[in-house]
C-alpha cells in the first residue's frame, strides 16, 4: 500500500478552512465521501486508472492549536498499489495535491512539512 503524509500550517481560521479544502479537493477530481467540522475523506473517481491504483485523500484539520489567524491540518493520500517505484501514481497524485495546497490563493502557507 503506497502512503504519503505532509503537515501544512496555513494563514485561515478553521472555521473558513473546511470548505476551502472541499472545494480545493474537488478541483483536483477527487469525489469527497464524508467530512464533519475537522476532517474530510475525499476519493478519485473511477475510471481514469484501475481500481489499485484510485487514491483516498484523508485530511484532518488541528482544531487544538487553531488560532484565529493560522490553522494547521494533515493530509495523507494512499492507494492499494505496492510503491515498487519511487515515481509511482500515488505519489504523483500527492504531488498534484500537495502543490494545489500550497499554492492555493485562499491562503499563505506558513509551513509545510512532508512525512
Amino acid at each position: 500500500m503506497a502512503r504519503y503524509t505532509c503537515s501544512f500550517t496555513v494563514s485561515v481560521p478553521s472555521d473558513h478552512l473546511l470548505p476551502l479544502l472541499v472545494e480545493l479537493l474537488q478541483d483536483c477530481q477527487l469525489d469527497i465521501q464524508y467530512y464533519t467540522g475537522d476532517y474530510i475523506i475525499a476519493r478519485e473517481v473511477p475510471g481514469h486508472v484501475p481500481f489499485p491504483k484510485l487514491i483516498t485523500a484523508e485530511v484532518l484539520i488541528d482544531k487544538s492549536k487553531s488560532t484565529e489567524a493560522e490553522t494547521r491540518m494533515s493530509i495523507v493520500i494512499k492507494n492499494e498499489e505496492l510503491p515498487l517505484q519511487l515515481d509511482n501514481y500515488c505519489r504523483q497524485m500527492f504531488e498534484v495535491i500537495k502543490q494545489a495546497i500550497e499554492s492555493s490563493r485562499h491562503w499563505h502557507l506558513i509551513e509545510s512539512l512532508a512525512g
